[in-house]
């Protein structure tokens, strides 16, 4: 197993308590959530990446948070949960493909792995995350939100002119911190192409 998941699994089962929670990590382990890519070609395009990248934003999300933790105890749930959990839509999302690359020592073509996507369920990105979740366990308005918007302009919405993300925003601050969290833990945490 994988360090990576091992940190994953033990934040998930200390943290979250939620009626359906066994349930949903059940349902992780029948998904290749824990040895799919974060992305084709960007941050964490490797196996494993996405479970990496998960326990990054955790990180970085608890540590931007640790005041309000230490007010809200049960804030530590909500953090785990939006975390861990923000990128569900991409289980089961990514196939291995391969493609003729030129090796530039030898002259010659070979094949070559690489990640396509392969979406089973076109449902949006964080809205299917949402939606994934909770066929499981039932998620605050604050978490539903804050993962809906996870993306902030990297959204398919935004880039088509909706003003709800930053309405969102402003309402839930929960939702910018995750969106923060995941950018820094994107450019700052993870080897990218």
């Amino acid at each position: 197993m994988s360090e990576f998941k091992q940190e994953f699994l033990q934040i998930y089962r200390t943290h979250i308590a939620r009626t359906g929670a066994d349930k949903l990590l059940a349902w992780l382990e029948t998904t290749d959530f824990f040895t799919a890519p974060a992305s084709t070609r960007f941050h964490g395009s490797y196996p494993g990446g996405l479970c990496e990248h998960s326990v990054h934003v955790y990180q970085r999300l608890r540590a931007e948070l640790a005041e309000d933790i230490k007010a809200h105890a049960q804030r530590e749930e909500s953090i785990a949960i939006c975390a861990l959990l923000h990128d569900l839509c991409k289980a089961n999302f990514y196939k291995v493909s391969t493609r003729n690359v030129k090796n530039e020592q030898t002259g010659k073509w070979e094949k070559a792995p690489f990640y396509q996507v392969e979406d089973q369920f076109p449902y949006g990105h964080g809205e299917k995350s949402v939606f994934l979740i909770e066929r499981f366990i039932r998620l605050s308005t604050e978490e539903a939100v804050a993962i809906r918007w996870h993306m902030g302009g990297y959204d398919e919405a935004v880039k088509g002119g909706s003003y709800a993300q930053s309405a969102a925003f402003d309402k839930y601050p929960l939702a910018l911190a995750l969106h923060l969290a995941d950018m820094q833990a994107t450019h700052m945490d993870e080897i990218s192409d």
